[in-house]
């Protein structure tokens, strides 16, 4: 899915029972009473969630949807105070003047405004931070209780906000805590040593003319930082084949790429790749990825509200040249896919990386990819990586696109699942029929719904201590569920561990995952250099004296697996409920996909994160 539902609790005894025993030294001195108040349960929002409840803290989640509803969740649950990751209006003076509010803002002591991460993006800045403020009648102008600073990446605000941001924002909640355990219950005076602090200035929200592209005018590095500002929200606004549309998803072509177009002016829309088109700038090209039409409400084919492929929005891009990218390339060349070799003969190990918008991987994708991995398993290699993207592995199907399929003649959101669903079986069955070399699923970022069950099929699965893992489907209009997972995850945690597992919606850190054993290493050092140690952990693996008798033993058990009760008998079971899923008379999943995609607001609070209702 294209971004995932909250997620597997990380205890399997009850959607309201304590997380998952941790080592004692991770639990904090005495448990507090938490209320994450946040407009929706978002990937920071989780990652807190699951680590707070890690060391030990109840934690229950209200959703920011009237001021009445906020009191009366503390009333309910009388917590210790209000912790806000991610908000969009302001607490209600009635609340933070007699409980501590917490409230995270993506930027460092002294800025202030709702557009924080842009503002820094498009400025280039090399270094940002994450502070933690108490509410007051002002916006982002409270008493700091804590900050943390991180230098800052060239990647997009999306990206930068799921990792930097996140892992500051950790940083900064659990410097807090210490500071109320420690019976410190006022803020800091000042910014803590070593922070990134800055004079007080309000930056007001960025508007569309800030960030507008002049193909003419801006370099290839002003327009991609524009874009970058960005990304995921709300997009830049500009026009393809003479439609305003906004833009995302930009990545800087090679020289090599836009070598045969020279003679094109900037602004010029020369080739297609991947779902996305190469447009011309003064001194070299980008490829655009995303695209949302911004047809006022009503007027447009139903394509106009959420974002798709380009190729998809615009028909005008299927006359463009198709310009696809060999899976063994330079490094500067952007594909979706990517291939690389490492190693010596006789020991080598494969990587094949797929880097899909949001993790979402609709039919075409699927397909894709499934080719390209049978192609690869025809290298001469011992192990194969299976190196989803950097700010996802994968969620699963693509809810964009199978929403996109409602509003085309003679299709329907049905069929397009249907669809989807068939090729993300045909692409799980591919890498478990892979029995000729040990395969391994790399999470550098997070997985949900069909994207965990994919990782499942790997060998082995090792993930960042970062990811969080999003493993069932139920807050899809309670979906049952393929890419084989009643097979996949009794192997992992028995039936009784699968059904408990399944039954529940909350996130679930890497490593709680590790300690139930449903992925097999969490990898606990920095990010940067994460790609590196799992490369040499899986040199090792393929040179190592026990590669013959895993891979023997793998064998035998596939085998001793497919006789006891074969894969097609599973797929045909999941399908049955699927189909009911797609097709019954039950609405459930058709609205829930719907309310997703078109991002509506929420009526109420999942009760399953609502720990006090």
């Amino acid at each position: 899915m294209s971004a995932p539902p909250p997620a597997a609790a990380a205890s399997l005894h009850g959607p309201a029972a304590a997380a998952v025993d941790v080592a004692a030294s991770e639990r904090a001195p005495a448990p507090l009473r938490i209320l994450l108040l946040c407009h929706g349960f978002n990937s920071l929002s989780q990652r807190l969630y699951a680590e707070l409840r890690a060391r030990g803290h109840c934690v229950s989640v209200e959703l920011d949807i009237a001021d009445s509803v906020t009191a009366e969740a503390v009333a309910l649950f009388r917590p210790d105070f209000v912790l806000a990751p991610f908000l969009k209006r302001r607490i209600a003076r009635e609340l933070w003047q007699r409980l501590p509010c917490l409230v995270l803002h993506p930027g460092p002591p002294g800025d202030r405004g709702p557009s924080a991460l842009d503002w820094a993006v498009l400025q280039q800045r090399s270094e940002w931070g994450v502070t933690l403020l108490q509410a007051t009648d002002e916006f982002d102008a409270g008493p700091v209780w804590a900050e943390a600073h991180f230098p800052m990446r060239a990647a997009s605000k999306g990206s930068l906000y799921r990792r930097e941001v996140t892992a500051a924002a950790l940083q900064a909640t659990l410097a807090a805590i210490e500071r109320w355990h420690s019976g410190q219950r006022q803020a800091l005076s000042a910014p803590t040593e070593g922070g990134l602090a800055l004079a007080q200035h309000w930056q007001s929200q960025m508007r569309q003319n800030e960030r507008a592209l002049d193909w003419a005018q801006h370099s290839s590095a002003e327009l991609l930082a524009r874009l970058r500002s960005a990304d995921g929200q709300p997009g830049v606004l500009d026009q393809l084949w003479g439609r305003a549309c906004y833009l995302y998803d930009a990545h800087p072509a090679s020289a090599a790429s836009v070598a045969e177009f020279a003679a094109h002016p900037p602004g010029a829309l020369l080739a297609q790749r991947d779902g996305a088109v190469l447009r011309r700038t003064l001194d070299g090209g980008l490829w655009i990825g995303q695209a949302r039409l911004a047809d006022p409400p009503g007027t447009a084919s139903g394509l106009g509200h959420f974002k798709l492929p380009v190729v998809q929005v615009f028909e005008q891009a299927a006359q463009l040249p198709e310009r696809a990218a060999a899976l063994e390339r330079a490094d500067d060349e952007w594909g979706e896919l990517r291939y690389r070799e490492f190693g010596p003969e006789g020991a080598r190990v494969g990587r094949l990386s797929f880097d899909f918008y949001n993790g979402a991987l609709s039919t075409q994708r699927c397909q894709r990819l499934r080719t390209a991995l049978l192609s690869v398993c025809q290298r001469p290699t011992r192990v194969l990586l299976l190196d989803g993207g950097d700010d996802f592995f994968s969620n699963g199907l693509d809810l964009n696109q199978i929403e996109a399929a409602a509003h085309r003649p003679g299709d329907s959101a049905a069929d397009a699942s249907w669809r989807n669903i068939q090729a993300m079986n045909d692409l799980v069955l591919a890498i478990l029929q892979c029995t000729d070399r040990l395969t391994l699923s790399v999470l550098r970022g997070n997985a949900g719904a069909g994207g965990a069950f994919l990782a499942l099929a790997a060998d082995q699965v090792w993930a960042h201590s970062s990811v969080v893992l999003n493993a069932h489907y139920k807050n899809m209009g309670n979906l049952y569920g393929s890419e084989y997972w009643t097979y996949l995850l009794p192997r992992r945690l028995g039936v009784e561990g699968a059904r408990l597992l399944m039954a529940q919606r909350l996130p679930l850190r890497a490593a709680d995952a590790q300690h139930l054993g449903l992925i097999d290493h969490c990898d606990a050092g920095p990010r940067m250099g994460l790609e590196m140690r799992c490369l040499e952990r899986a040199l090792a693996l393929a040179a190592s004296c026990d590669w013959p008798h895993l891979l023997a033993a793998k064998q035998a058990q596939r085998a001793a697996d497919e006789a006891q009760r074969p894969l097609a008998q599973y797929r045909e079971q999941e399908l049955e409920r699927m189909q009911r899923n797609f097709y019954g008379f039950d609405p459930s999943y058709h609205v829930a996909r719907h309310h997703f995609v078109h991002k509506l607001a929420h009526a109420w609070t999942p009760r399953h994160l609502a720990l006090h209702r």
